[in-house]
């Protein structure tokens, strides 16, 4: 991952400081500020599960409600604890919790003007690690295409490989968008250069090293008879060499397999620092992913983009594929032994295209296959849909013993609709770590664009140039203490709360973090007086440019919370 993403999450170890607390009640000051970070119940053994209903034309359902649902678990009904609402163009929204505000600024010398967020971020991964050289130039013309006219105005676009070669952060620079793709080209590193002799695929060396395949043996032996030129006396030495041929190529099939599935998760991670709908658009020839290690990988990043509330969307670069036996060897083969190389090729093509299905069924996205018009599939893959739902449940019973719990979601009454939700999950091996999932509930407090009002806030901006390339940004939070819950300690009143102010370029991009701990320990008759509230402020160095500014409050008592969102362009 670049360097510049590593920074977005140095505010996570901020974060993780955790609370001090001060001693000595009776001598202790009644309230004192630091930096430091809040401490976020975990959602423990939460269960996120994408949904979209259409009806039978197709148009997806947007008025459905949480008793609509009904959700099981290996069969097991399920009590749906939390559940979500995604409308496009705007934030989550669950039930009981409040629209998100625009985001507006009166002007005024030394005070922002009104600024609006990016809605949507788009990031496109190309897999030049898999994908051949004539797909791939057919992929990167429909995706210039769909640069030039499917962008929405308030859209912001990314371009990643799975090599990692070449990258472009968030934008809405459309030209410098198209040149970043036009210069992606195919990295086979996990991949032969040229054609082998046995041409074998992964999926059918799986067959043979992994499945013990006799039938699978046997085509890849008479595969080498042929392309080695050998005689069919030499048969055990070219089943030698399809053994060994097989071992070869499962080593590098497994090694791409678990980079490319790395770099999808590392690229979710990346998304859930947008503050705003996300969506990944995978265009791959696909690849295998049957391995136990890979189906860990696989429901780690299922369970990631659940939480971050990432959709992912993905195109078969290959289109309609073909098998791959050779035409001019074909008639040296018996037909047995073609129809199954035959069936070998086509076999693969529709395994490792299984995983692309899985990632886009599992998070709520469009899988585009078997078609040559991509410029409709990138218009297809890169479309939100109106509306979707995120049903959350916590398991009854969940052993961590790694095996799949298969998930179906229904409607209560209202026939004729069509589904599409998440398949399962693992029950990974592994136990929850508190800290782990305090930096996840942060994070997602954080990098959101939802407001919330549990404690009354209100969020100001000032800022004054220093010169003509530098500025202070203070952010000012005025925090109402009326709806926090205090703890009764030695006579004194307790509470602590976290500020955290962030800032984003106008892309979306995370540039700075601050945060401040405020420690309460008030008499009687000081949080009288102080009810109308306090003020804290985190100031920040910044050059003159467009901002957006993300405020976050929390206290440790009542664990209620306040999000904010405000803007601010220095001159």
């Amino acid at each position: 991952m670049r360097p510049g993403v590593t920074l977005r999450f140095s505010l996570l170890a901020i974060l993780l400081l955790g609370l001090g607390i001060a001693g000595g009640q009776q001598n202790a000051p009644e309230v004192t500020q630091k930096d430091s970070a809040p401490t976020f119940q975990s959602k423990v053994n939460l269960v996120l599960v994408p949904v979209i209903v259409r009806d039978s034309h197709g148009q997806v359902i947007g008025d459905l409600k949480k008793e609509d649902f009904q959700l099981f678990d290996k069969g097991k009904p399920q009590t749906i604890a939390s559940f979500t609402v995604q409308k496009r163009g705007s934030a989550p929204q669950q039930e009981g919790d409040s629209k998100v505000a625009p985001v507006e600024t009166p002007d005024a010398p030394g005070r922002p003007k009104v600024v609006f967020a990016p809605e949507r971020y788009v990031a496109y991964l190309f897999d030049d690690l898999n994908v051949t050289f004539g797909d791939l130039v057919s992929v990167k013309k429909a995706a210039n295409h769909h640069m030039d006219k499917g962008l929405e105005t308030f859209d912001r676009a990314a371009v990643y490989t799975t090599s990692g070669q070449i990258a472009l952060d968030f934008t809405d620079d459309r030209p410098k968008l198209q040149e970043t793709i036009d210069r992606i080209q195919p990295k086979p590193m996990f991949a032969h250069a040229g054609r082998q002799c046995p041409d074998l695929t992964y999926y059918w060396a799986d067959l043979i090293v992994n499945k013990n395949d006799p039938m699978a043996l046997n085509a890849a032996t008479q595969e080498t008879l042929v392309c080695m030129s050998m005689d069919p006396t030499q048969m055990s030495s070219a089943q030698q060499m399809a053994q060994s041929a097989a071992r070869q190529e499962m080593s590098i099939g497994e090694q791409g397999t678990r980079v490319t599935l790395s770099v999808i998760k590392n690229l979710i991670r990346r998304m859930a620092a947008m503050p705003g709908q996300r969506l990944v658009v995978i265009a791959s020839p696909g690849f295998l992913a049957e391995t136990p290690e890979a189906i860990s990988e696989k429901a780690e990043i299922l369970d990631a983009a659940a939480h971050a509330n990432v959709m992912i969307s993905t195109l078969n670069a290959r289109g309609l594929f073909t098998t791959n036996i050779d035409a001019s060897q074909s008639g040296s083969y018996s037909p047995t032994t073609q129809t199954l190389i035959s069936q070998y090729f086509e076999q693969s093509a529709l395994a490792t295209e299984d995983v692309l299905a899985e990632l886009a069924e599992g998070t709520g996205g469009t899988f585009f296959h078997n078609n040559n018009d991509l410029n409709e599939g990138f218009a297809r893959v890169a479309a939100a849909p109106e509306v979707s739902y995120v049903l959350g449940f916590s398991p009854t019973v969940m052993k961590p013993d790694g095996s799949f719990h298969r998930l179906k979601v229904n409607l209560v009454e209202r026939k004729g609709l069509a589904i599409q939700a998440r398949r399962g999950y693992y029950a990974l091996k592994h136990t929850s770590n508190a800290e782990e999932d305090a930096k996840a509930d942060i994070h997602d407090a954080i990098f959101s664009r939802e407001e919330m009002h549990d404690i009354p806030v209100d969020l100001q901006t000032q800022f004054f140039k220093t010169d003509d390339t530098s500025a202070k940004l203070t952010v000012v939070a005025r925090v109402d203490l009326r709806r926090l819950r205090f703890k009764k300690v030695e006579g004194r009143n307790n509470d602590e709360i976290a500020v955290v102010a962030v800032l984003f370029d106008r892309n979306g991009n995370y540039i700075s973090g601050l945060s401040k701990t405020v420690s309460m320990k008030l008499r009687d008759e000081t949080l009288t007086r102080l009810t109308s509230g306090i003020t804290v402020k985190n100031s920040f160095d910044v050059k003159p440019g467009t901002y957006v500014v993300r405020l976050v409050v929390r206290d440790a008592e009542g664990q209620a919370m306040a999000a904010q969102n405000g803007a601010v362009e220095i001159p």
